[in-house]
């Protein structure tokens, strides 16, 4: 499967592709579920995004990525299988993430006093988790997942030197 990462540049960059597309979408759900969405400017947004993005790469690259590789790999499943492999991973990956993050964006609402006050904090929780999740599993493996994974492989990945062609008739 050539639009694996096969070294450490190349897993940052499907990284960030993947947590660009990921934060993005989850991010103006979010803003749109909470109401909140017509009421920032596109300045709050901008910094909104910027702030979320880079909490929510670190979070994958040091803490939920390995996890959920660990977890991932430590299954019994045919390993030689990469479709199989990369969706264990995503499923993984997508749990710690909406965990994580979830809890991100209720701190958020907080400080900035939107969380509604006659629910608990554990039922808000759980309710941030299952709303996050029902949008972020799908959309990982059906729409940004595969898109993701084949531009990396068709304009990022390293496919080794390219040989030209000869023609032979000359």
């Amino acid at each position: 499967m050539r639009e694996l990462p096969t070294s450490k540049k190349e897993q940052i960059i499907l990284g960030l592709m993947m947590c660009t597309g990921m934060v993005l979408v989850m991010m103006f759900f979010n803003l749109w579920h909470s109401g909140l969405l017509g009421k920032m400017s596109p300045l709050e947004i901008l910094l909104q995004f910027i702030l979320c993005f880079v909490i929510a790469f670190l979070v994958e690259s040091f803490i939920v990525g390995p996890v959920a590789r660990k977890i991932a790999f430590s299954l019994p499943f045919d390993k030689s299988n990469k479709i199989l492999g990369v969706l264990v991973i995503s499923f993984f990956m997508v749990i710690g993430m909406v965990l994580i993050m979830s809890m991100y964006g209720m701190i958020s609402a907080y400080l900035a006093d939107q969380l509604n006050g006659g629910s608990s904090v554990i039922r808000t929780y759980l309710h941030t988790i299952a709303r996050n999740f029902s949008l972020a599993l799908p959309y990982q493996l059906i729409v940004l997942g595969p898109l993701v994974r084949y531009v990396f492989g068709k304009f990022i990945k390293d496919n080794g030197p390219v040989l030209p062609v000869v023609n032979k008739s000359v």
